[in-house]
């Protein structure tokens, strides 16, 4: 049995109970397989694929808070710091009933990567609650976030660990958590990432994810002969990044015709009224069905279905394996060029390989969706240096990382011998800058 295989079976004996976090593991590892045979003996001595797959520390811990009622709740809070070898701890703060170890744990072991790929220096790690903040009030989820926050200020910092944003954790959580971080340790520093204007937060923050997926589709589609100009795009989602991937691709002159949340799906074939969308899910905090009774022109199903609409641009941008294999069968027979992921892990492995294997152009989370964390990155440089960028230079810097991250995923794959495979570019970028600061810095 080869090391690989053989670090594999013990993860996957180990850690049976964590489907999402093996999901992860498989695809990663299936990558790499030319990188860990050529460099097999090292790679085992060093005990490089144990230690990449075993977080630094997984902390979890109880959340007691009170709602409007008086009754005290209880969540359960979550931040796994899965690797520093490259810079303090980075990833977002996930909010949603789905959350549990498992999930934390796959979306950490992306984050390595995805944060290596930036070019940042920036380690990978993740949290989060199974506390759900959709309908709750602004004062509970205060209550909540002061209560996870007095637990979390003990493990991070901005040369520690940084959290961020993520599904359910937007700007209104950020700011009750950042504030009630300052409230324990008196301290004013770059601790979180997706902070208000006006206390330390970066431009384009918001638009970065939806901006940088469209800023990598673009300069993948020119690398093929062909661009965003004229082409229809199907988008999953109505979160910041489907919205503002939709933005995004409009300026560069792609027509958006879906969108959805976990209720259902909008099919309009005059465009999505992204103003529209953005009073319904920024405003109103609603259901994309209410699009439907502003424009009756336009679909509204229960459930899923965005994928059967004929696109030639595919970008799954709401939650983990959500385009499955018959989705990705629907694409290919309406003739998608290219998939490229604005969520982590949406598409399931047997999906990818069907899309890669018809010739689909596809490019995973952890490179195209990158954009959030790499201006998070830029909001921490700013921060230390007491600056504030403008919209135009950051904007411009995100640009370049996304084009460059581009270009590195495109040079792995072709030096490993798989031209056009961005899943086995991305991994190997991202793999071997982490992989060579661990060995520098020795067992640890």
């Amino acid at each position: 049995m080869s090391y690989l295989q053989n670090v594999l079976s013990q993860v996957e004996a180990k850690y049976s109970y964590q489907p999402e976090f093996l999901q992860a593991v498989r695809e990663v590892f299936e990558s790499l397989a030319p990188v860990i045979t050529k460099n097999e003996k090292l790679y085992e001595q060093e005990a490089i694929l144990e230690r990449i797959t075993e977080p630094d520390r997984q902390i979890q811990f109880r959340v007691p808070w009170v709602d409007d009622t008086g009754k005290i709740r209880v969540n359960t809070g979550y931040r796994v710091q899965f690797n520093n070898a490259i810079g303090p701890y980075k990833g977002g703060l996930r909010l949603h009933p789905s959350v549990n170890l498992s999930v934390i744990k796959f979306l950490g072991f992306e984050q390595v990567f995805k944060n290596s790929l930036t070019g940042l220096p920036m380690g990978g790690g993740k949290g989060g609650s199974d506390f759900d903040p959709k309908g709750k009030s602004d004062r509970e989820v205060m209550a909540f976030c002061q209560s996870f926050m007095t637990e979390l200020y003990k493990y991070i910092g901005a040369d520690e660990d940084v959290p961020a944003g993520d599904i359910g954790t937007g700007a209104r959580e950020i700011g009750y958590l950042y504030g009630q971080y300052k409230r324990i340790t008196g301290l004013y520093e770059g601790v979180l990432t997706g902070k208000g204007l006006s206390y330390g937060g970066s431009l384009v923050r918001t638009q970065a994810t939806g901006y940088g997926l469209l800023y990598l589709v673009d300069e993948l589609l020119k690398n093929h002969q062909s661009g965003i100009e004229g082409k229809t795009v199907t988008i999953s989602g109505a979160g910041n990044v489907a919205i503002y991937a939709a933005e995004k691709a409009g300026q560069l002159g792609g027509k958006v015709v879906t969108l959805s949340d976990s209720t259902g799906w909008i099919y309009d074939k005059d465009g999505i009224d992204l103003d529209l969308v953005k009073e319904i899910k920024e405003v109103r905090r609603g259901r994309i069905s209410e699009y439907k009774d502003a424009k009756p022109s336009a679909d509204y199903h229960e459930g899923r279905g965005v994928w059967s609409i004929p696109t030639d641009i595919a970008l799954p941008c709401a939650t983990q394996n959500e385009l499955l294999i018959d989705d990705a069968k629907e694409l290919v027979k309406n003739g998608v060029k290219a998939v490229c992921e604005g969520a982590n892990m949406p598409t399931t492995i047997e999906a990818t390989k069907y899309l890669q294997e018809n010739g689909v152009l596809f490019v995973p989370g952890k490179a195209s969706n990158a954009g959030g964390v790499a201006t998070s990155g830029l909001e921490m440089s700013q921060n230390s240096e007491r600056l504030s960028w403008t919209f135009d230079e950051v904007d411009a810097k995100l640009k370049g990382i996304m084009t460059g991250i581009y270009a590195n995923i495109d040079s792995a794959a072709k030096e490993y011998g798989m031209a056009g495979n961005y899943v086995a570019g991305a991994n190997i970028a991202g793999f071997s800058k982490v992989v060579n600061a661990m060995i520098a810095q020795g067992a640890y």
